[in-house]
C-alpha cells in the first residue's frame, strides 16, 4: 500500500447533499462519539435469573483476569477489570463492567432503517427480533482510554463471557453499530483475536443512493477505537460492479486499519480490486472527509478509480 504526504482534510467541494435509501435516522450520541460506551442488548425468547455474584466473578475471571464485583446489584450488576487500565489525562481507572438485570425488549424500537442493515443475520432478523422477548444490557464504561487494539480484545473477551453467562441469549444486538450477530456463532469461535471485533461489532452497510445510480457502502463500529470508518461513494450499476466486493473490501481494509493503528494517511493510498480480489497495480486514493450517510462522523472515505461517485474536486 502506498501513503502520500498528509493533505488538506474536508468534506468534498460543490457536491449535493444526497439522502440513502431508506431514510436516514437521527444523529445518536453513543454511536458517533469516539471512544465512547460499548453497548449490547442480549436478546432472548423467556426471562431469566441473574447469575450469582460467585458464578459472575468465576466467568469474568477466566475471560478478563482480575475481577472484582461491587454495589448493591439490585438491578445492575457492576465489576471493575482490574488487569484493564484506561489512562486520562487526569489519571487512570480501571475499566467498568456492567450487566443489567432482564428485562423486556421492545422489538419495534428497533426501526426498519436498522432492520434494512442486519446483513449478517439477514435471513433470522426478523424471527429472532420477533421471538425475543427480554434482554439484558451489558455495557463497559472508562474503556475509552485504552489502546484500540487493548480495548478490542478486552470487549469480545467481555462478550464471550456474557455467552457463558447467558446460554438462553439467542442473539447480540450490538447498538454502536447496528449489528445482529447469532450468538451461537460467538459460542463457536470461529474468529478469534482482533478478527472477533471486525466481524461481531463492525458493521458494513450498504445503500442505493435515491434519483441517482449511486451506491454506498460503509462501515460502523470502529470509532469506539478512535479509529475512522470507512466510506466508498461509487456507480455500481453503471459499471456493473458487484457490491458484494467493495463490502468484502471495506471488512479487509477494516481489519488492516485494526491491526495496524490506522496508518493511513489523509490522501494516501489503499489496494484496489479486480474481480473481488485485492490487487496493488490498483491504488485507490484515501481522504479525512465527514461521513455522507448518517450518523454523521469522521470517515475515510476511498475513491475508487473508474468506480469512484461523487466530485472529488
Amino acid at each position: 500500500m502506498g501513503f502520500f504526504d498528509k493533505l488538506k482534510k474536508g468534506k468534498r467541494q460543490n457536491e449535493p447533499e444526497k439522502q440513502a435509501n431508506p431514510e436516514q435516522p437521527p444523529k445518536i450520541d453513543y454511536i458517533t462519539s469516539p471512544g465512547g460506551i460499548f453497548m449490547v442488548q442480549l436478546l432472548m425468547k423467556e426471562k431469566c435469573d441473574m447469575p450469582s455474584n460467585e458464578r459472575f466473578v468465576e466467568v469474568l475471571s477466566k475471560h478478563l483476569g482480575d475481577v472484582e464485583q461491587f454495589g448493591d446489584r439490585k438491578v445492575l450488576a457492576s465489576f471493575a477489570a482490574k488487569d484493564y487500565i484506561s489512562q486520562f489525562k487526569d489519571g487512570s481507572t480501571p475499566v467498568t463492567l456492567m450487566i443489567s438485570d432482564c428485562d423486556a425488549f421492545a422489538s419495534e424500537k428497533i426501526d426498519d432503517f436498522q432492520r434494512s442493515q442486519m446483513w449478517s443475520c439477514r435471513e433470522d432478523r426478523d424471527r429472532i427480533l420477533s421471538e425475543c422477548k427480554y434482554q439484558i444490557l451489558a455495557n463497559d464504561t472508562m474503556g475509552g482510554g485504552q489502546p484500540p487494539q487493548v480495548r478490542a480484545n478486552m470487549l469480545m473477551d467481555y462478550l464471550e463471557a456474557l455467552m457463558e453467562l447467558y446460554p438462553q441469549c439467542e442473539a447480540v444486538y450490538i447498538l454502536n453499530s447496528g449489528k445482529l450477530v447469532q450468538a451461537d456463532e460467538i459460542r463457536a469461535k470461529k474468529a478469534t483475536g482482533l478478527e472477533r471485533f471486525i466481524q461481531y461489532a463492525v458493521n458494513v452497510r450498504f445503500f442505493n443512493i435515491q434519483g441517482t445510480e449511486d451506491s454506498i457502502v460503509d462501515t460502523i463500529g470502529l470509532g469506539l477505537l478512535f479509529i475512522e470508518d470507512l466510506q466508498y461513494h461509487f456507480h455500481g450499476k453503471l459499471h456493473d460492479l458487484d457490491p458484494n466486493y467493495v463490502v468484502g473490501h471495506a471488512y479487509s481494509m477494516a481489519s488492516y486499519l485494526l491491526n495496524n493503528n490506522n496508518p493511513i494517511k489523509d490522501g494516501g493510498t489503499i489496494d484496489g480490486i479486480r474481480d473481488g480480489a485485492l490487487v496493488q497495480d490498483i491504488q485507490w486514493k484515501c481522504r479525512y472527509e465527514e461521513s455522507i450517510v448518517q450518523p454523521t462522523r469522521p470517515v475515510i472515505d476511498v475513491c475508487m478509480g473508474e468506480y469512484a461517485a461523487g466530485n472529488r474536486g
